[in-house]
């Protein structure tokens, strides 16, 4: 299959490697195009006020895979690789392996998940997968996973575009739980700014904080009672994998809205 690889840590970090080396070596012809340093939490923001760079990278990866390392977001990265870079669209993309978990209303802001779904704006089958750990760095059982995971797909016929949000606990291959088809949890920070001052005496504010997981989300249980949330599942010890959308409209809504507007006459 040809796959096209992203991620939001920059070309030289080791989760990509790992994943595009996995891919490359079971024989798929892998395409890299990637930030060229870390663009971490960047969300879906676009370069629209400068040029966009992109240099090919030799001696990182696999010999077979063609890598790019761009100046851009991971949005950029990827609708620069659909709109220039490739001869033909991808069968698969896929982005990361991500540094970290991406969990919850986490996805909103993930660098990793955005290059992701703007793989499925252009219907494309997208996965963004995530070790759930900002120092564990062994990521083969992850890019293992996700080896198994996008040949599996590809077996299937799919009928319209699917996004995939997957996360890896970071233990060992022989200790994960199992596999667990998860609902989005509602991930709140206590957030702090440490006010601070730099060497010629200016204020700068650092944003830190602590992550409260154990947030319910009073909707999602409605729908869907019968999935765990994927903070859940990662807490146990298995794979979580959340479809998303990127459409954002709460149907649910539209009615109660529809009887205010005709209330304003």
């Amino acid at each position: 299959m040809k796959l096209l690889v992203g991620n939001d840590d920059g070309v030289f970090a080791p989760g990509i490697r790992a994943l595009a080396d996995t891919l490359a070596a079971a024989g798929h012809q892998v395409t890299v195009v990637c930030p060229d340093r870390e663009r971490s939490a960047t969300g879906h923001g676009l370069t629209i006020h400068k040029p966009l760079r992109a240099e090919q990278i030799e001696g990182v990866f696999h010999e077979t895979v063609l890598a790019w390392a761009c100046s851009g977001t991971p949005a950029d990265c990827i609708k620069l690789a659909l709109e220039a870079l490739l001869d033909e669209p991808p069968d698969f993309l896929l982005s990361g392996i991500n540094q970290g978990s991406n969990l919850g209303t986490d996805v909103l802001y993930s660098g990793t998940v955005s290059a992701a779904m703007e793989g499925a704006i252009a219907e494309i089958p997208s996965i963004a997968i995530s070790l759930t750990s900002f120092s564990h760095q062994a990521f083969q059982p992850a890019a293992d996973f996700a080896l198994r995971l996008v040949e599996q797909l590809g077996a299937q016929a799919l009928t319209e575009p699917i996004l995939l949000n997957v996360n890896v606990p970071a233990i060992a291959a022989a200790d994960i739980a199992g596999i667990k088809v998860t609902r989005q949890g509602l991930r709140r920070y206590h957030n702090l700014f440490e006010k601070r001052s730099d060497p010629r005496g200016k204020t700068y504010y650092w944003l830190a904080g602590e992550v409260r997981e154990d947030v319910e989300d009073p909707v999602a249980p409605v729908h869907a009672p019968h999935l765990i949330t994927d903070v859940q599942a990662i807490r146990d010890g298995f794979i979580s994998i959340t479809p998303l959308q990127y459409n954002l409209t709460d149907y649910d809504r539209t009615k109660a809205v529809q009887s205010w507007v005709n209330s304003l006459g």
